[in-house]
């Protein structure tokens, strides 16, 4: 049964407020230019139709699907464990609801390590298949490769230095990365040999804000920080972090900015007593038969009584 078959909203008013809304689609040339501009980027995650349009129409630039998802929609511990076809999944789930931002599709772990040829294969389809209009790939130099291939196969790549979650098991952990000159080094090279490698962007993750705002002054791509301070070109935060919705303890990073669990749980709560108190559905909520219909089945209902008697 189709929920929107029983919905009495005006659709296309909904799809007319949409459109206008719409007006001014994000692109991955825009983003350069407000880096140029000094105007911040902002980006955040969504997994699913009705998170990705609320996300869009908040006037959001970026829309990340990231492999995020496996922890805070699949419940799993770890990044490690989710598919390219659940990737797919959720990118066309959101891609479908998305007008106004740029959709980036996060490569999970497994889809571009075996070989070149193989992460080339599994970007386009995210192209392809679920409409993304960027991926998003893990590791500096060791990835270079990568990126120009599938700048020649016309797939925009943005780069993701720093906690890098795939690399949970050689990190030995989530541990702030690049603490050290060396580190620092590793990462400032990283970062420049993937903008010459043609990525349009790079995803700064975990590290000191000062090595951030180094990082975002040497490159004239834009830079999206996430733990690492003010200074990036722009900031994301997963959407479930954001709202409350992440069942554990938040990153020192994170900033709720509303309580959508307690939200839920109050209206969860309000619709069991309800339900219990037979208060829901009332009168309002209710549909009838027509009066001829009525007496009918009502005569009907009659009959079988005084035959059961």
């Amino acid at each position: 049964m189709s929920v929107t078959n029983f919905r009495s909203t005006d659709a296309n008013a909904s799809t007319d407020e949409r459109a206008s809304s719409s007006a001014t689609k994000v692109t991955l040339p825009h983003l350069q230019t407000k880096k140029h501009q000094r105007q911040p980027i902002t980006a955040l995650t969504a997994y699913d139709y009705a998170t990705a349009r609320l996300v869009d129409e908040s006037g959001i630039d970026m829309v990340l699907v990231g492999d995020s998802l496996a922890m805070v929609v699949m419940g799993l511990d770890s990044t490690l464990a989710v598919t390219v076809d659940e990737m797919l999944h959720h990118t066309r789930a959101v891609r479908r609801a998305v007008r106004r931002a740029i959709v980036v599709a996060d490569m999970p772990f497994g889809s571009y390590h075996s070989s070149v040829a193989e992460g080339v294969g599994n970007a386009i389809r995210f192209i392809k298949e679920a409409g993304a209009e960027a991926v998003k790939i893990e590791g500096g130099r060791n990835r270079l490769e990568l990126v120009e291939r599938l700048v020649d196969a016309e797939v925009p790549v943005i780069g993701h230095l720093g906690l890098t979650p795939q690399s949970l098991h050689r990190m030995g952990g989530y541990s702030v990365q690049g603490k050290s000159m060396r580190a620092i080094d590793e990462l400032m090279r990283d970062a420049t040999s993937l903008e010459h490698a043609g990525a349009t962007a790079v995803v700064l993750e975990g590290m000191p804000r000062e090595v951030a705002k180094h990082i975002t002054a040497d490159l004239s791509i834009p830079t999206i920080g996430i733990g690492a301070g003010p200074d990036c070109d722009g900031q994301i935060l997963v959407f479930h972090d954001l709202v409350n919705l992440s069942f554990s303890k938040p990153a020192k990073f994170v900033r709720q900015f509303g309580d959508a669990a307690a939200l839920f749980r109050s209206a969860i709560g309000s619709y069991r007593e309800e339900v219990l108190q037979r208060s829901f559905p009332a009168e309002a909520e209710s549909y009838h038969l027509g009066k001829e219909e009525r007496a009918t089945l009502e005569e009907r209902a009659a009959a079988k009584f005084a035959i059961a008697r």
